[in-house]
């Protein structure tokens, strides 16, 4: 019986190590692409100082520019921290890659060039691919994806894995698909949609940056252009596959009646969202009042398919485009970033007007969303009733922007400040009531009765 630490089978596993190792290692061939793997690596250390002093420059550069947005920001910072680590083994790859082009078409021995490509440049695209895409899920499959590539290209197999993988297919009409294909198409799509929403981030960015363009055009031109960019995205993808774009008229066809049957609602909004921006009768900030007063707040952001409104209190509502094109909408900042409002009171008959009005000015111009500085919007007092046991007037007062985006705590603040003025000064504000005078009665005979 033998085991593995037996003299016979110990000099027979040596034997094998030692042939492999004078065939596979120490050889010519083999020393000379270990010499050069040994030299791409002090070349690259040696160039790596100068290159990470370049990238900092270079983003100290990208990061001062108040142009660029800071989603952009945040994406190259993560890039130029990942790519700081990894300079030397990113300047490996050129090298290896040329030492290795070079040797296949010489007709040398190359394996081992081609083990340490492989696994350097499967190495840096994951690292890279992590820094920057930071989804565990995502990473993982083209950490995998990579892999495996890798794995087929040592091994010699890459090419006959394609060849295998292309011979595989099925016709859909005239169209010839196979796992290559599709797989090649589904890599073209995520790449082209990466990078169109990124070239939407980067426009948008700029367009929000003019400041002599409206802000309901920056927003119409950064979503028509991130639609345009989407659209040609697929249009590529389908393209790289050999579909022919000319056979999707009768897809767009069938997609138009889609939408006119279960997309009616938002497409519909949608298009409203477009008829917003273009007539810029609603921009981000204005403040609005819909369904009767029902809801009112500022505008925070006009999407596709509806518009976020905060309200005084803070709360988010998001509201279907359609609404404000179809609806009735007050728009307090339309035009003008002021507004006025009517702060209804009464006063017991007997009491001065002129006394009245000194009093109610004082005590308005002391709140703090009273518009101050213009002649033409001074305040103002109406007599508008003289109601059945009081004098009825109307306080009409130009409100500061901060007074418009909070009516109720604006008009809270005049009435308070009216009635604590009115009784500070002893000016009576009578609650309701009715006087009867009886001029004539007719005499009432109260008979008590036989006495007991």
């Amino acid at each position: 019986m033998t085991t593995p630490f037996d003299q016979p089978t110990f000099e027979a596993g040596f034997a094998t190590a030692r042939g492999w190792f004078l065939a596979q290692v120490a050889t010519t061939g083999a020393l000379v692409q270990m010499a050069i793997i040994a030299l791409a690596v002090i070349v690259a250390l040696l160039a790596a100082p100068r290159v990470r002093g370049w990238i900092r420059t270079w983003h100290r550069r990208f990061d001062s520019d108040s142009r660029l947005g800071q989603k952009t920001n945040v994406v190259v910072r993560r890039l130029t921290i990942a790519l700081i680590p990894l300079i030397v083994p990113i300047l490996m790859l050129p090298l290896l890659a040329a030492a290795l082009a070079t040797a296949r078409t010489a007709g040398w021995p190359a394996q081992h060039l081609n083990l340490a490509t492989s696994l350097l440049g499967a190495w840096v695209v994951i690292r890279l691919t992590s820094s920057v895409l930071r989804d565990r899920m995502r990473e993982r499959l083209i950490a995998g994806v990579v892999w495996v590539l890798a794995a087929l290209n040592i091994f010699g197999l890459l090419g006959d894995t394609f060849d295998t993988l292309g011979r595989i297919s099925f016709t859909i009409g005239s169209l010839h698909l196979s796992p290559i294909t599709i797989v090649t198409g589904l890599v073209w799509l995520a790449g082209l949609l990466w990078l169109a929403s990124w070239s939407a981030r980067q426009i948008e960015d700029r367009l929000l940056s003019i400041s002599g363009l409206a802000a309901s055009t920056q927003v119409l031109f950064a979503r028509l252009i991130k639609v345009m960019l989407i659209i040609g995205a697929v249009f590529i993808a389908l393209g790289t596959i050999g579909i022919d774009l000319t056979a999707l008229a009768v897809f767009t066809g069938a997609l138009g009646v889609g939408i006119g049957f279960g997309l009616q609602a938002i497409f519909n909004n949608f298009v409203a969202g477009l008829i917003l921006l273009s007539e810029r009768s609603l921009k981000v900030g204005d403040f609005v009042d819909l369904d009767h007063g029902h809801l009112a707040g500022t505008v925070r952001k006009i999407s596709v398919r509806n518009t976020i409104i905060t309200t005084p209190d803070n709360i988010d509502v998001a509201v279907p485009n359609s609404e404000f094109v179809n609806g009735r909408v007050t728009n307090w900042t339309m035009l003008d970033a002021h507004a006025r409002i009517h702060v209804p009171f009464g006063v017991a008959y007997g009491i001065d007007v002129e006394t009245v009005r000194a009093v109610v000015f004082e005590a308005a111009e002391q709140v703090p969303f009273t518009l101050q500085g213009d002649d033409n919007r001074k305040l103002l007092l109406w007599l508008v009733k003289f109601g059945e046991y009081r004098l009825e007037f109307e306080l009409v007062v130009w409100l500061t922007t901060e007074g418009i985006h909070r009516p109720a705590g604006a008009r809270a603040a005049y009435c308070l400040a009216i009635y604590n003025a009115l009784r500070k000064h002893g000016i009576e504000m009578p609650f309701p009531q009715r006087d009867l005078h009886i001029k004539s009665a007719i005499p009432l005979h109260v008979d008590r009765g036989d006495p007991l």
